[in-house]
């Protein structure tokens, strides 16, 4: 979905108040918004409601887009940013039934699977990390778990290069410790 001007397209008709092009632009974005949810959540049914609380924001908040930076970058900090939403109300729905029913009837997903086991490690890392350093955060999930390139973030951000490569590195030795640690 990178540089697509289709959807780059779309997203400024839509920020120009365009209904059709919104409702064209959510249909367009779906699987590239889920497939972003999915690499931050282990469970496709998680990844699916953050999905659409994503593409719920995409469609609340596409006025203030002022297309400063690409689309598609802008979808990134709004898709993670619902992502990481998801989980931490998933955490807090778990952590609520989990103290009313026996121990033994809770299941881990630390303990089903590595892959959701490493991923909410993560995830915890994460939340721990903007506890202490939120400016830290945003960063690192944009260029470790998006994928997105180093400009694109900076410009997304409105920070230098070189302050967003400081921020990514205290992140990752931030989060590197925190997994060792846990």
């Amino acid at each position: 979905m990178n540089d697509d001007p289709q959807t780059e397209d779309l997203a400024r008709l839509a920020a120009g108040g365009d209904g059709r092009a919104l409702d064209a632009l959510l249909a367009r974005i779906r699987p590239h918004v889920l497939q972003q949810c999915a690499r931050i959540l282990p469970c496709p049914q998680d990844a699916e409601e953050a999905c659409q609380d994503a593409l719920l924001q995409v469609a609340r908040k596409i006025p203030s887009f002022e297309g400063r930076s690409r689309f598609s970058t802008w979808l990134h900090v709004v898709a993670a940013n619902c992502a990481r939403q998801t989980y931490r109300s998933l955490r807090r729905r778990a952590a609520e039934r989990a103290a009313s029913l026996p121990l033994a009837e809770v299941a881990d997903p630390r303990r089903t699977s590595v892959i959701a086991g490493s991923r909410l490690d993560l995830l915890d890392a994460l939340e721990r990390l903007e506890a202490h350093r939120p400016e830290l955060v945003t960063p690192l999930v944009l260029r470790d778990l998006c994928q997105l390139d180093y400009h694109d973030i900076a410009e997304q951000l409105q920070i230098p290069v070189g302050t967003l490569k400081s921020r990514i590195h205290h992140a990752r030795r931030h989060v590197r410790g925190s997994l060792m640690a846990g």
